[in-house]
């Protein structure tokens, strides 16, 4: 069913405005994926604050250009949905935790990310960047590790001694 000129530019529109606030923007290739997992992952993105939205390909580029992002534009074949919000890794990341789930219906194509086009590759690095609380915990496991290991030291002294 063809879509009316007026329903187009509010599309384009909404995309402008979507890509204005967005840090980041993941293109993601969607065929085969079903209803409910559809569902599914549009909730538990939702649930960390990102936009997930299907429109044609053809009006994303529109939209994109008019943007006019650093970098060549990555190749989107197929059908396209977009994920964006405004941490820059989260929508990668939580799209990529879905790719990872039904690697055969869903495909990260690429992405927008700090105002610069990204290849599907780049995007899938930042994807794998662990979040803020796993960096904290390790940080913190680096800095007592030294400190364990005095302590082990010092044990297995006193237990010679006694």
């Amino acid at each position: 069913m063809a879509i009316t000129r007026a329903k187009k530019g509010e599309v384009v529109d909404k995309l402008k405005s979507a890509f204005k606030e967005a840090a980041s923007v993941v293109f993601v290739n969607f065929k085969g994926l079903t209803v409910g997992n559809t569902t599914a992952m549009r909730s538990a993105l939702k649930k960390e604050g990102i936009s997930y939205s299907v429109a044609k390909k053809t009006l994303t580029n529109r939209a994109l250009d008019e943007r006019a992002y650093e970098g060549e534009k990555p190749e989107l074949p197929g059908e396209l949905a977009l994920a964006w919000g405004e941490d820059l890794v989260a929508p990668a990341r939580e799209v990529y935790n879905f790719v990872k789930k039904f690697p055969e219906n869903l495909k990260i194509l690429g992405g927008v990310f700090e105002g610069r086009y990204m290849t599907d590759a780049e995007i899938l690095g930042i994807a794998q960047i662990p979040t803020l609380e796993v960096l904290r915990g390790k940080f913190v496991n680096i800095l007592n590790s030294p400190i364990q290991r005095v302590a082990i030291a010092l044990s297995e002294i006193a237990k010679k001694k006694v």
